[in-house]
């Protein structure tokens, strides 16, 4: 799962500037569009300065990319403790999901800023002769998978939505996002299966 995550972002970062408003997708099937996003903080784009304001962009980046890591961390041990265990093999997929899916956003997090260039109007290079777009910790996580299922304009009566326009689904997220969601599912879904 985690040298697809690697080898799907390299091979955007690598071929496509990114997405800019308002510009066709890579892939329009309608229902999937491929497209090439940055994502600088968290779920769906909210950074955390966002929550704590008195943070600023580089020091919000960094708190949340030590956060991964430590975050990380803790899933290892719970995954290498549960196979010492020989635990349920759902379980261990489950935590085997979650682990590739974290530690694949991570090393966007970590290393892409320096190894790779910017890609604002213009193909990434790998190792440029300049450095990187960003230094050690402050890198951007790679999204390229959306799946608008269906869209709408809310009726004008309602309230704070009304008159303004939907696409459920609109968010872009990476292979590493589905391993984690997939991981989680499996551990809400079969609960009194994997805990008894």
């Amino acid at each position: 799962m985690l040298l697809v995550d690697q080898a799907s972002k390299f091979l955007i970062k690598l071929n496509y500037p990114i997405s800019l408003y308002g510009n066709g997708a890579i892939i329009d099937w309608g229902f999937f569009k491929l497209l090439f996003v940055e994502n600088k903080g968290m779920a769906m784009g909210a950074k955390l300065n966002d929550f704590f304001p008195f943070l600023s962009d580089k020091t919000a980046k960094l708190v949340l990319t030590i956060f991964r890591l430590v975050a990380i961390l803790g899933i290892g041990y719970w995954l290498w403790d549960n196979i010492r265990k020989q635990s349920s093999n759902l379980f261990r997929w489950a935590l085997c999901l979650i682990f590739a899916g974290a530690l694949g956003n991570i090393i966007d997090s970590v290393f892409y800023g320096m190894i790779f260039s910017h890609s604002y109007g213009q193909v990434a290079t790998l190792f440029p002769d300049g450095g990187g777009y960003a230094p050690i910790f402050q890198g951007h996580v790679v999204d390229m998978l959306q799946f608008p299922l269906a869209s709408w304009n809310w009726p004008d009566w309602m309230p704070w939505v009304g008159g303004k326009h939907y696409t459920f689904f609109q968010y872009v997220f990476n292979i590493s996002d589905s391993a984690i969601s997939l991981g989680v599912g499996i551990l809400i879904i079969f609960n009194k299966r994997i805990f008894g």
